[in-house]
């Protein structure tokens, strides 16, 4: 595909201007006057006869990516003659990965190469449409647009990046083995072994009747209890499509819910995983930590995003009746306004009878910004008090939730991660569930 360049166009419109003033002021032949005209013709044939056009594309990247992250491809291109130094290149995305990126192509010989960086803020599977390119012709008289169809596929999948590169093994292991863990044998409930006695050890841990039998002195230790199950509850609902950080929440709350499951295998636990939105969702059962991992990866990247209410009686009423022990679950929720969150609370009370529960939930920066800023007029001042109000019955509910026996987070979405993965651990080591 090619077009007319600038320079054709301004040299047309030139020569019709001349054309058009010798028609005007002289008695030219139109023989003489077509000569200019059909010279003009056989350059830009020839200009585009001899100019390289695109033979084949490659594009060289990942197939899939974290959410959060870009993946980055690599264009290759070869041609028919020899390229310009630099070409104009776009490609088009599935409009879930946003609008179409622009990038460049360096050009040497009949091949050229760039690379282009594709934003990836949603989870799914997305197709890479087509590469536009753009050179000039050999004289400049056209521009070369070729358009290039791509087999090409992204799948954007939650971000495992603390789990692949150990962060929260080395986390979890520290506090489970580490300064930490030496308390947490001497006053857990579990039986872990016998230890000879040492001096400085708590005389109260000293098993007797093993001592007497050896006829030295032994200790009991015990440790944490392991194998409690921990159900990661993620609300699907429109309030967590809301982006925040250039993410959707829901999915900050699957990469700290991925992250949790993971530090629970570490810590020897069960780990389940339940979704809803207006209806009750798919529920995973709790199972060793490890092994489940990669069931609820899946579960998580197929999670679609909806565009209805949630229904937190309903669906905390059937994970309720699903659990047969007591567990810790962790819920990543939002809400909005005040009928939902009366609704929340009543629900969570419910469930706290039974089990131990973190709320985990985001801050509303553009809320906050609103309090904080200046009022330059009537306008301004009404939305800094209506955002005030909400602000301060946001504080109320969780303070109520607190009052509950309900752990509460609320952070932003970077730290997520981290305070609901020290929460679980902080729960462990004072054996709550």
């Amino acid at each position: 595909m090619i077009r007319p360049a600038p320079r054709m166009l301004a040299l047309t419109l030139a020569l019709f201007a001349a054309s058009a003033l010798l028609i005007a002021g002289t008695n030219i032949e139109g023989a003489a006057l077509a000569l200019p005209w059909a010279a003009l013709a056989l350059i830009a044939i020839a200009d585009a006869a001899t100019s390289p056009g695109a033979r084949d594309v490659t594009l060289d990247g990942p197939t899939d990516v974290f959410a959060g992250e870009a993946a980055r491809f690599t264009a290759r291109l070869s041609a028919s003659g020899d390229l310009p130094p630099a070409i104009d290149a776009q490609l088009e995305p599935d409009e879930g990965l946003g609008p179409a990126q622009a990038f460049s192509l360096t050009g040497r010989g009949a091949e050229a190469m760039g690379a282009v960086d594709i934003p990836a803020r949603r989870r799914g599977v997305y197709p890479l449409r087509r590469l536009w390119l753009r050179w000039p012709s050999r004289l400049g008289l056209w521009e070369i647009v070729p358009r290039l169809p791509l087999e090409r596929q992204l799948a954007v999948v939650p971000n495992i990046r603390p789990v692949s590169s150990g962060k929260i093994d080395v986390a979890v292991r520290s506090e489970l083995y580490g300064i930490k863990e030496n308390s947490a044998i001497g006053e857990g409930s579990e039986y872990h072994q016998m230890r000879d006695f040492q001096q400085g050890m708590d005389t109260r841990s000293i098993d007797w009747k093993r001592s007497a039998r050896r006829r030295e002195l032994v200790v009991k230790e015990m440790r944490a209890e392991r194998n409690h199950q921990i159900i990661l509850a993620l609300d699907n609902g429109y309030l967590m499509r809301e982006e925040i950080d250039g993410l959707p929440k829901i999915d900050h709350a699957v990469h700290a819910a991925l992250a949790t499951a993971w530090a629970a295998g570490i810590g020897g636990d069960l780990a389940g995983l339940y979704s809803f939105d207006a209806v009750p969702g798919r529920y995973i059962p709790p199972r060793p930590g490890r092994a489940a991992f990669p069931a609820l990866r899946a579960h998580t990247a197929d999670l679609r995003y909806q565009s209805v209410a949630s229904n937190h009686t309903l669906a905390l009423m059937n994970l309720g009746q699903r659990l047969e022990r007591r567990s810790l679950i962790v819920m990543f929720s939002d809400f909005a306004d005040t009928t939902t969150a009366e609704l929340l609370v009543e629900n969570l009370a419910v469930l706290g009878r039974h089990h131990v529960l973190i709320f985990a939930t985001f801050r509303d920066p553009e809320l906050e910004a609103r309090v904080s800023r200046p009022a330059a007029d009537l306008d301004m001042m009404a939305e800094t008090v209506a955002a005030a109000a909400m602000h301060r019955e946001r504080r109320l509910l969780l303070d109520r939730l607190g009052r509950m026996g309900i752990l509460c987070i609320e952070t932003a979405p970077g730290q997520l991660t981290s305070r609901v993965v020290a929460a679980y651990l902080k729960i462990k080591a004072e054996e709550r569930v």
